[in-house]
């Protein structure tokens, strides 16, 4: 088991250094024009490939670092360039790791492939949970799938909302309903192929922030997907399936929690992107305070100024703390009993909204135009406190961890 420690070996310093470079030179001159235009970065999520950081391979290096800082590591680096062209980039992982953590092997080399295509001709994947009245309540989620056992199909209804790259994937990943007196444990997942009739794009959403990232409502009528598209195959869904139906009449309590226990880990990479995005902030406003000179003077010298940039700092530094304490703890395996992936999520998330609008302040009228980038920073930093569990829901899953009570 990897200690923990706060010193990057030499390899994680070289990948580090790489992501930023390819931030600083490539994601960066980017960010603006795509902002604007607000549509996918196909051009740099090709650049992205080409050099092998659009990849499975890449991911799955960063995923088994032992030490657990290679994802968020990762993550800092590229939204530290620009959280929508980098979300745009990492997108895929999000159906990725739906297909790695629930397929076959079989599944896994059928269909992770096609999800990034290659450097010459790249692809993108979605996954779909979320529902207009499913966000933070999954246990709302209407999506239903029905298995009709004369064809070995399975028939997806419903629509889905808040997807990253919905209806523009080459695949997409879709939990649906399949047994609604479970609740989230009566869910699967299923890949839909490329073309599957029935399947369509339906609200692009035009956004505050992230406009470089493609987010949209998928929606599924009369989809229907060979039985060999359900992730980890039906035999294993009947088995779990039964699980589940005993605990539920024995406790389901605590089938609650373990649900609750693998959502936990996966909120820390979240709260490094935030790290990222409001690093980037602090450093154009240090920037800005030591050249920008007023009444004779750099603003740093101004106590109001420079106690500002402290305080960023301090919370910038101690997000990060927080976010590698609970990667550390999920790669090595430690409970969070605390819950310190929702810590590490709500702090990271929260600091961010807090230092990209400290970094428009100090730059004052040219913080509010779109000729510095921390306007646009601020706009991108409003997403961390929403996706993947809002900060309310932070909360409550951290005091309920606390005080005892059930997770729900």
């Amino acid at each position: 088991m990897a200690e923990f420690t706060l010193d990057l070996n030499d390899d994680q310093k070289q990948v580090r250094d790489w992501l930023h470079g390819f931030a600083a030179d490539v994601i960066r001159p980017a960010a603006s024009e795509w902002d604007e235009r607000e549509e996918t970065p196909w051009p740099v999520i090709q650049e992205a490939a080409k050099v092998g950081i659009y990849s499975l391979d890449f991911y799955a290096q960063q995923f088994f670092d032992p030490t657990g800082l290679g994802i968020p590591m990762a993550m800092e680096e590229l939204f530290w360039g620009d959280a929508g062209i980098a979300l745009s980039i990492v997108g895929t992982g999000l159906a990725a790791v739906g297909v790695l953590a629930n397929g076959t092997e079989e599944q896994i080399g059928t269909w992770i492939p096609q999800m990034y295509g290659d450097a010459n001709d790249v692809k993108v994947a979605a996954f779909c949970s979320s529902e207009p009245d499913a966000g933070s309540d999954v246990a709302a989620m209407r999506t239903r799938a029905v298995y009709d056992e004369t064809k070995d199909e399975w028939v997806l209804d419903g629509t889905k909302t808040w997807a990253t790259n919905g209806g523009i994937a080459n695949v997409h990943v879709v939990v649906a309903v399949v047994d609604a007196g479970l609740g989230s444990k009566g869910h699967a997942s299923f890949i839909v192929p490329p073309g599957t009739p029935g399947l369509s794009q339906g609200q692009k959403f035009k956004k505050h922030g992230i406009r470089a990232s493609h987010t949209a409502e998928v929606v599924l009528e009369g989809v229907r997907v060979p039985g060999h598209c359900l992730l980890g195959g039906k035999e294993k869904l009947d088995a779990r399936l039964a699980r589940a139906r005993e605990r539920v009449k024995s406790g389901g309590e605590r089938v609650k929690n373990a649900a609750m226990a693998t959502f936990e880990a996966s909120r820390p990479a979240v709260g490094a992107m935030a790290v990222g995005t409001a690093r980037a902030a602090y450093e154009v406003a240090l920037d800005y305070a030591k050249t920008r000179s007023q009444f004779g003077r750099p603003i740093i010298d101004n106590q109001g100024i420079a106690f500002q940039l402290a305080d960023m700092r301090t919370q910038i530094d101690a997000a990060r703390l927080l976010v590698w304490r609970a990667s550390w703890m999920a790669t090595t395996g430690k409970p969070f009993t605390s819950a310190e992936g929702s810590m590490s999520k709500l702090y990271a998330s929260e600091t961010a909204k807090k230092v990209t609008a400290q970094a428009i302040q100090i730059l004052g009228g040219n913080g509010f135009t779109r000729e510095y980038p921390v306007e646009r920073m601020h706009r991108d930093a409003a997403i961390y406190t929403i996706f993947e569990g809002t900060s309310e829901i932070q909360r409550l899953v951290i005091a309920r961890t606390l005080s005892g009570m059930p997770i729900r």
